[in-house]
């Protein structure tokens, strides 16, 4: 009689029990991992010094969700995170139902996230679709990330759980890099999936990190989120330089995805003087080629640091570099900038 192999024998041994084999696990991208979290208003108020100096190099923030809702907490996560010198990037919790909607949400992410300065690639987290096919979950999430990334120039992540990176996504969102969510394992357990490795993995929704008195999930992030040097579309958009500038003020044509608060904090300014400025008689509606009139003149070669600025932002933002503001601005120390310091720009 033939012996039959061990492995044979313990796959029948573990059928005949009724059980079935884990699922093997997917590995990390190449690269030295980061030590990582993300956070949303759940968390409250984030000392993001203390979060440094624990050993965490990156962050996650929840930007808003729904269709345009932004997170109470989105603008001081933000700055608090690119105060401490952190990587940081944005995710939005869609709720999408359509394609079309899905569009829109894309869109109004973009433009909340716009000018902000993040380094690591913004993520859709669609995670609630009770009810649909997956070929209609399917449609709705490639809606939302081809739109996202037209909006910002960048290849977006996909957040979503292990079961589903195997169960519910096609081959088709294996385009976009995958931050995998499970907890317990040391890597997420998927096999058959579109993806060969992730590039974030929430390991843990109930992590401890000095600076936070919630509770807080925990990840490892690789150089997979990290922005590339050639995916600027994060960055402020420049005025036409073709528009004719009045007094004392430049020209800026709208584009997709803004909003009037969203070009307001880019450039410096408040709602209301926009409102002035232009004569709007509704700061909700503005249009797609819409030109508007900005405070500053366009001969104007002078910036004036914000709370949350860093050096490399406001570069990125001017089209200039960080070594060409340090060199204009006689800055001995590219990490330290103040609120209200006046920056020479090139002209």
């Amino acid at each position: 009689m033939r012996t039959r192999p061990l492995a044979a024998l313990l796959l029948s041994a573990v059928m005949a029990a009724g059980l079935t084999l884990p699922a093997a696990a997917l590995g990390p991208m190449p690269g030295r991992q980061m030590s990582g979290m993300d956070v949303s208003v759940y968390q409250g108020e984030i000392d993001f010094s203390a979060v440094k100096d624990s050993g965490v190099e990156a962050v996650y923030i929840r930007a808003g969700y729904g269709a345009d809702k932004v997170d109470r907490y989105f603008q001081r996560n933000a700055e608090g995170a690119a105060r401490a010198g952190l990587h940081f990037g944005f995710y939005w919790y869609v709720t999408a139902r359509t394609e079309d909607e899905a569009r829109r949400q894309a869109a109004a992410f973009a433009s909340v996230i716009r000018g902000t300065g993040y380094d690591c690639r913004p993520a859709m987290d669609f995670e609630n679709y009770t009810g649909l096919p997956n070929a209609q979950v399917n449609a709705i999430g490639r809606a939302f990330q081809e739109e996202l990334s037209r909006q910002t120039g960048t290849t977006p992540l996909l957040y979503t759980d292990a079961s589903a990176a195997e169960r519910v996504w096609d081959a088709g969102m294996g385009a976009y890099p995958l931050w995998a969510a499970e907890y317990g394992p040391s890597e997420p357990r998927i096999e058959g999936s579109p993806w060969t490795a992730w590039a974030g993995f929430q390991y843990s929704d109930s992590g401890r990190v000095p600076g936070i008195r919630a509770a807080v999930d925990l990840d490892r992030f690789t150089p997979g989120v990290l922005l590339e040097e050639d995916e600027g579309g994060h960055a402020a958009a420049p005025a036409d330089p073709e528009a004719p500038a009045a007094e004392d003020t430049r020209a800026y044509r709208v584009e997709r995805g803004d909003t009037l608060w969203a070009i307001a904090r880019r450039e410096g300014t408040t709602v209301k003087e926009l409102e002035l400025l232009n004569d709007l008689p509704d700061p909700n509606l503005i249009y797609v080629g819409q030109e508007l009139r900005l405070p500053g003149g366009s001969d104007s070669a002078e910036y004036r640091v914000e709370r949350g600025d860093t050096l490399w932002a406001i570069a990125r933002r001017h089209g200039t570099t960080v070594r060409e503001l340090v060199r204009l601005n006689g800055i001995k120390n590219p990490d330290l900038i103040f609120p209200g310091q006046l920056l020479r720009l090139p002209g």
